[in-house]
């Protein structure tokens, strides 16, 4: 299992990625309506503040499960915003 830092890292390139993605296509297509796009920027950064505030949670009781579960909960989320921004 990798450590917190590792997953919070994991957090920060994984939404990074999909804020760039979102910003890539606004430059790619400038006369389209941009509020889809920034819909999908503003759920990313609300996604990754929720996720890391799970990441910084003391006294679990069982990290690992915990862990696995913010994980769990990335991925989700990261299919979920790639599916939209996909769908432009």
């Amino acid at each position: 299992m990798s450590n917190k830092r590792d997953l919070k890292k994991d957090l920060n390139y994984v939404f990074g990625d999909i804020i760039d993605a979102a910003l890539i296509w606004q430059m790619a297509n400038p006369d389209a309506d941009v509020t889809k796009s920034e819909e999908i920027i503003d759920e990313s950064i609300k996604s990754f503040d929720e996720l890391i505030a799970e990441a910084n949670k003391r006294g679990v009781e069982n990290a690992k499960a915990h862990f696995k579960g913010i994980r769990q909960s990335l991925e989700a989320k990261a299919t979920e915003l790639v599916t939209k921004i996909n769908s432009l």
